[in-house]
């Protein structure tokens, strides 16, 4: 696994919380029935980056706690908990491997699009132990099977334009998982391991909007840019505009999730 050190998000979590597309409500439905969530127990957003996933469940455990390894991404989940007026969260800095002694059992941990930065098998064997009896485990992500629209191609032209053909991460290029989630997940203690695919919904973007969900990843965050920030900025919405003069775009997003048992 790469060590993409301690900066990997590092200036995105404004962006993060603004700009990221959020789950469907289906989403959550399909996992409130799954796991027959009732209220009771406790839920853990491992990577939880700034909460909105996590707080989507505040009715449904007594307790949830997000851990995250970016002290900036905890400080806007913060925000909005606080914003909420819930009183059931809590936000956890550090990794699995240092926290686990200390943030108890679960009912359910979810790991939403951040399981490719894990140790992938070392996590579950925690996750496994921190389990509660009925346990089980969550990991969610995009399909991924969608061919990429001609107005995406178009923003990673641009994107490489200005930062190059690598795709960066923290203080190094991102290297993705060779393996199948759940062929990974398989071969760890948990049982019943399905993957579901959710129906596709569409998300609508502006220049904007797409400006800002590029400033929210590892790989085009605004301090990459330095002093072409500007004009980096001027060139995609150039460019978008080109293509569609109301700079409004849409998409057809389906998110896949693995889910496995105790």
């Amino acid at each position: 696994m790469s060590d993409y050190g301690p900066d990997l998000f590092k200036g995105t979590a404004w962006y993060y919380s603004r700009y990221r597309p959020p789950y469907p409500s289906s989403l959550i439905r399909f996992l409130v029935n799954k796991f027959s969530l009732n209220g009771e127990g406790r839920l853990l957003d491992l990577g939880c980056g700034t909460g909105q996933l996590a707080l989507r469940f505040s009715d449904w455990f007594e307790e949830i706690v997000g851990v995250d390894t970016e002290s900036e991404m905890l400080d806007e989940a913060n925000r909005l908990s606080s914003d909420k007026r819930l009183d059931n969260v809590k936000w956890v800095q550090g990794r699995a491997e240092e926290r686990v002694c200390d943030w108890g059992f679960f009912r359910l941990v979810i790991i939403a699009k951040a399981f490719h930065w894990m140790d992938r098998e070392s996590i579950l064997d925690i996750l496994y132990n921190s389990s509660d009896t009925n346990g089980g485990v969550a990991i969610i992500d995009n399909t991924g099977k969608q061919e990429s629209l001609l107005w995406q191609l178009k923003v990673n032209e641009v994107v490489k334009r200005w930062l190059g053909d690598a795709r960066r991460a923290g203080n190094s290029t991102y290297t993705p998982p060779k393996e199948r989630y759940e062929d990974i997940v398989r071969k760890s203690g948990f049982k019943n391991v399905q993957r579901h695919i959710l129906p596709s919904y569409s998300y609508t973007w502006t220049v904007d909007s797409i400006i800002g969900n590029l400033y929210s990843t590892s790989f085009a965050s605004r301090r990459f840019f330095g002093d072409n920030l500007v004009r980096f900025e001027n060139d995609l919405t150039s460019v978008l505009l080109d293509m569609d003069s109301t700079g409004v775009f849409t998409e057809e997003l389906s998110v896949s999730v693995i889910t496995a048992n105790k």
